[in-house]
């Protein structure tokens, strides 16, 4: 029997984590493996922030067309040739791609090995991964499988061809109606960017306000924004059953009123992401998950069994890209610094509508729950000269003040062009 491949590190998915672990760990003199299935650069390129962020520049600029009478130009016409708006998205995702995949090619470490990996056990203090029909062994194991879309239990929907966020680039036809499940981030991104297309867009969100996690002004003043072009929303609605009739489809949706149909001829489904983790083999070393398939760790990015470190969307918490890049930057301190660099981290925070939402730290509501003392200032947009100018006066500048301390601590929600970017500011009282 020929004797198995084995590395120091062995990298099990190649996303915004894994691959430049992979490489920097080489070059910190490691033996690593990285395994992939399908693309390399996870989510990320392949059907989020990538091509979305490219499409959602297309909506801008139909967008800024359609109001140029309002800065004294004529624009006769203004046609949207949506197979187009992919296309340049498809290009543009398969340059990243394509020049993640020229960095591995003709490399022996890292090693890009093909396929889908599952741990099988342990062979004395290594660990066992088999790649499709070949069985390798690693010291260390870093899981980086990301996650995909989330689909609820709603009776009819597997038997209709419903959008969701990784198969929505190939769906080349522009709906006349979209019906979109979920008013989170993705919800509302991919929302505002269909209604600019020329979509009649519905937004069907099961709680009393889109983007949970934001101070109900907040999200009141992103519903306006997107209701001003044009996008429709159904709160505090579930959607029951989704049947099709005639060209269209038929949802069936409990609203606080009770229960009504609704007519749409398509449905996007975005209703949250679940972590690749079930066909990974955790169960054969005893890795624990949470119920919902999170891989549980420490400030580490450690796993409940020494050895196995997890980083990006399946070690919960926060699912960016940048927080899967710091989670490269804090396994290369534990695996071959000095281990300081932990998850004690504060998270930047976007919705990539037009306007963009941003913040960082916490929200009004959470300082208020959690008893602190702080100070609120605000400041419209539409008395600002350069917003003026550019006709983008929507939105609001946002300043949270917290002392702590001889310090303050203050957050700025910064709006360009409307409700976002929240900056830190650090200084010191005097006195």
């Amino acid at each position: 029997m020929s004797e198995r491949t084995s590395f120091d590190v062995l990298i099990i998915g190649a996303g915004q984590a894994g691959i430049p672990l992979a490489h920097a760990l080489a070059k910190a003199g490691k033996r690593v493996g990285l395994t992939e299935r399908e693309h390399l650069g996870g989510s990320c390129v392949n059907f989020g922030c990538t091509p979305t962020k490219a499409v959602i520049s297309s909506a801008r600029m139909v967008h800024q067309a359609r109001r140029a009478a309002g800065f004294g130009l004529r624009i006769p016409m203004i046609e949207v040739d949506f197979p187009a708006v992919l296309e340049r998205a498809k290009r543009i995702l398969m340059e990243s791609r394509d020049g993640l995949g020229a960095g591995l090619a003709d490399s022996d470490n890292p090693k890009l090995l093909r396929g889908h990996a599952k741990i099988a056990g342990r062979e004395g203090e290594k660990f066992c991964v088999r790649i499709n029909d070949e069985m390798v062994t690693a010291a260390q194991l870093v899981l980086d499988t990301g996650t995909r879309s989330l689909i609820p239990p709603i009776e009819g929907l597997a038997d209709v061809d419903f959008i969701h966020s990784e198969n929505w680039l190939e769906k080349s036809d522009l709906p006349k109606h979209l019906a979109i499940i979920g008013g989170g981030y993705i919800g509302l991104e991919m929302g505002q960017f269909y209604r600019r297309m020329g979509s009649r867009v519905t937004i069907i969100e099961e709680s009393d306000q889109i983007a949970g996690r934001e101070d109900e002004d907040v999200a009141q003043a992103l519903q306006g924004l997107l209701e001003t072009d044009g996008v429709e929303f159904q709160l505090h609605s579930n959607v029951k059953r989704v049947a099709s009739l005639n060209s269209g489809l038929v949802l069936t949706i409990e609203g606080s009123d009770g229960p009504h149909q609704f007519g749409a001829t398509h449905v996007f489904v975005a209703t949250g992401r679940q972590p690749n983790t079930d066909a990974l083999g955790l169960e054969t070393v005893g890795v624990r998950v949470s119920g919902s398939g999170i891989v549980e760790v420490n400030e580490r990015l450690e796993t409940s069994l020494q050895g196995i470190w997890a980083a990006g969307d399946i070690r919960g918490g926060p699912m960016f890209t940048h927080t899967s890049w710091d989670d490269y930057r804090v396994l290369m301190s534990q695996l071959t610094g000095d281990g300081s660099h932990t998850t004690d981290r504060i998270v930047p925070y976007a919705i990539f509508t037009d306007p963009e939402l941003g913040r960082v730290g916490s929200t009004e509501r959470e300082s208020r729950t959690a008893g602190k003392r702080f100070k609120v200032g605000r400041y419209e947009m539409r008395k600002n000269g350069k917003a003026r100018e550019q006709g983008d006066t929507a939105g609001f500048v946002f300043i949270f003040i917290q002392p702590w301390l001889r310090l303050y601590r203050a957050f700025c929600w910064i709006c360009h062009k409307g409700i976002a970017v929240r900056l830190p500011l650090f200084y010191s009282r005097i006195g």
